[in-house]
């Protein structure tokens, strides 16, 4: 008897995480580039492309004001240096939060750059930079920012790879009291993006496209909240530290706490 009521208390957990599964109409606007940004099976997939004329882009119709929020995406294939697919929460104004997933193309056979960013009242400079230990344009993967008082935790397939800390005591603001959306773009940034512009985007490969699906969101401002609190007490258990030590370790290519040269006067406030 308990082996079936644990059973269908499981049944019923998946059945409402799956109907958590967001809705691309409901939850999105398309914002930019006319014909391609397109929703499609339903609500269920979304499309960003970019030509010489234009790149697109989508923003949440929610704000969210801490939480989790989960993304699978599949990026650009092929020749994708110069392109940009971005991927991020943030608020408005000069004084505006804002936490940054942006996947840098490259040529053909080189790998990803995964570039992640925090600002913090309007000031940024927080860049941290990723290799995947995969090839994020075959098959679709989890982006997830997960976001309370005390700590924003970057994750990919639920892989913690970066966690910023609240310094309040040290006198380095943290978002906590701005609300953000969710937006997303696929543009043209071949004047930086790769090998620090070295590398053109070839038009003749576009049109460029990256897809989106499986969209879900948990946050005090929804009320999925009850499926899964882990977002409200987001302490890294001893295996999410492991899996964060070896990824930080094995694919971090570049870290602003640690590069002297940029901050001669000593590193910001929240590396010491």
């Amino acid at each position: 008897m308990e082996n079936k009521a644990l059973f269908f208390s499981v049944l019923m957990v998946c059945f409402l995480m799956v109907a958590s599964a967001g809705n691309f109409f409901q939850d999105f606007d398309l914002t930019w580039g006319d014909h391609r940004a397109k929703i499609f099976n339903g609500g269920k997939l979304l499309s960003l492309s970019l030509d010489k004329v234009s790149g697109s882009g989508f923003k949440s119709k929610k704000e969210y004001l801490f939480g989790r929020i989960d993304m699978q995406l599949k990026l650009v294939a092929g020749n994708s240096a110069g392109t940009v697919t971005a991927y991020y929460l943030s608020s408005e104004g000069a004084t505006h939060d804002e936490i940054d997933f942006e996947f840098l193309g490259n040529t053909t056979g080189d790998p990803y750059i995964l570039h992640t960013n925090v600002f913090t009242q309007g000031k940024g400079n927080r860049e941290q930079q990723f290799y995947l230990w995969f090839d994020p344009t075959k098959n679709f993967h989890t982006y997830s920012i997960s976001w309370d008082s005390k700590q924003i935790v970057f994750l990919v397939d639920n892989t913690p790879i970066r966690v910023f800390g609240n310094a309040e005591r040290k006198g380095v603001p943290f978002p906590k009291n701005q609300p953000m959306r969710i937006y997303s773009s696929l543009w043209n940034a071949d004047d930086w993006a790769t090998r620090g512009g070295l590398v053109k985007t070839d038009w003749t490969k576009a049109p460029f496209t990256a897809y989106y699906r499986n969209f879900n969101a948990q946050s005090s401002t929804t009320s999925s909240r009850f499926l899964n609190g882990a977002w409200q007490n987001q302490q890294l258990d001893a295996y999410s530290r492991r899996r964060l030590r070896w990824v930080q370790k094995n694919f971090m290519i570049y870290n602003y706490c640690t590069d002297s040269k940029r901050f001669p006067q000593g590193v910001p406030l929240e590396c010491r």
